[in-house]
C-alpha cells in the first residue's frame, strides 16, 4: 500500500456510473413489480452501500476508510439502467474506488436478480465522473509565483553547521513549479530578520516567505517576535494546521512558538529548524499556501 501518512485529512467526494444494457421488455417487468426474485433496486442499492464500505478487502492496494457517506441512485431508460453510486469521507486518500466499486457491484446485483428473465444482459462502462477533495481540488497555479526561504541558525550562518531544512524547502517549492525562490541564512537575530523581511516584502517581488528554525523556547528563539513586528495581519489557522499535524507525530510539536501573517502582498510562515518539522510542516500546508497568495492577490476563493 501507498504510504498516505504525510497527508493530512480532508472531505473527499467521489460519483462513479455503471451502466447495465437490459432487453426492453425487462424495464417493464421492473417497473410492474414482476422480477421473480423481487424488485432489483434496493437490493442493489444496498449491495452498493455494503461495497463502499468494503473496498479495500476485496481490492488490494486500497486504503480501509471509515465512510461518512455512500449511496446509490438508479435510473430505467429503454434499454438500460444507469446506476450512480455517491460516496464522502473525511480522510487522507479519495474515495474514487469506493465509488467505482459500489457502481459495478450494484450492477452485478441488478445482473443476478434479472438473469431469470433477460438472457440479453450486458454490463457497459463504468467509469468515474467525479472526484473532489485533496490535493486536487485544493492545487493552484504556480506561475510566475515568487518565493524566499529563510534560514535562521547562529551555527548555520557561522559556517558550523550545514542547512538541510532550508534546502529542503526550496526544493519543495521547485518541485510544485515556483520557479524563482531566493535562499538566504542568518543568525538568530530578530533585527535582521524583520529587516529582511521588510525587504522582502515591500519590494513587491516576493509572494511568500518561508523561515526555518527560532521558533521554539531557547534563549535565542525570537523569529515569532521578529514576524510579528512586521506583519499587518496574522493568519493563525496555517499555524495552528502546522503544529496540529506535527503533534499527530511528534509529541513535542505542541512547543513550536511559529506564526503567520501577511505583510502588504506577501504571505510569511515560520516552519521549525528540524527537517522532520519542516517535511511535516510542508505536508500540512502545501498546496494550501498558494490559494492563500491566490486571496492575498485580490482573486477569488473559488
Amino acid at each position: 500500500m501507498r504510504d498516505v501518512s504525510a497527508k493530512t485529512t480532508s472531505l473527499r467526494t467521489a460519483r462513479a456510473r455503471a451502466v447495465l444494457h437490459v432487453s426492453p421488455p425487462t424495464i417493464g417487468l421492473i417497473r410492474e413489480g414482476k422480477i421473480p426474485k423481487g424488485d432489483p433496486l434496493p437490493v442493489a442499492r444496498v449491495a452498493a452501500i455494503q461495497a463502499a464500505k468494503q473496498t479495500s478487502t476485496i481490492i488490494p492496494f486500497c486504503h480501509p476508510i471509515p465512510i461518512d457517506h455512500a449511496d446509490c441512485a438508479f435510473e430505467l431508460n429503454p434499454s438500460s439502467i444507469e446506476v450512480t453510486a455517491t460516496v464522502t469521507a473525511i480522510h487522507k486518500t479519495g474515495v474514487e474506488m469506493e465509488a467505482l466499486t459500489a457502481a459495478s457491484v450494484a450492477a452485478l446485483t441488478l445482473y443476478d436478480m434479472l438473469k431469470p428473465v433477460d438472457d440479453k444482459l450486458s454490463i457497459g462502462s463504468v467509469l468515474l465522473l467525479e472526484k473532489r477533495g485533496g490535493k486536487s481540488d485544493t492545487e493552484k497555479t504556480v506561475a510566475g509565483l515568487k518565493a524566499a526561504v529563510v534560514v535562521l541558525s547562529d551555527s548555520t550562518s557561522g559556517g558550523d553547521r550545514k542547512d538541510e531544512s532550508g534546502r529542503h524547502v526550496v526544493e519543495r517549492l521547485k518541485a510544485r513549479g515556483v520557479q524563482e525562490v531566493q535562499y538566504h541564512i542568518l543568525p538568530d537575530d530578530p533585527e535582521k530578520l524583520s529587516d529582511l523581511l521588510r525587504r522582502l516584502s515591500d519590494d513587491g517581488a516576493t509572494d511568500i516567505v518561508i523561515t526555518t528554525g527560532g521558533t521554539g523556547l531557547g534563549p535565542r528563539d525570537t523569529t515569532p517576535e521578529a514576524t510579528r513586528e512586521v506583519t499587518d495581519r496574522e493568519v493563525p489557522g496555517i499555524a495552528e494546521a502546522i503544529r496540529a499535524h506535527g503533534q499527530d507525530r511528534l509529541p513535542t510539536a505542541m512547543l513550536a512558538r511559529n506564526i503567520a501573517g501577511v505583510r502588504g502582498k506577501t504571505l510569511i510562515v515560520n516552519l521549525p529548524g528540524s527537517l522532520k518539522g519542516v517535511r511535516d510542516g510542508l505536508d500540512a500546508i502545501l498546496p494550501g499556501i498558494f490559494h492563500a497568495v491566490h486571496v492575498i492577490r485580490g482573486k477569488s476563493h473559488d
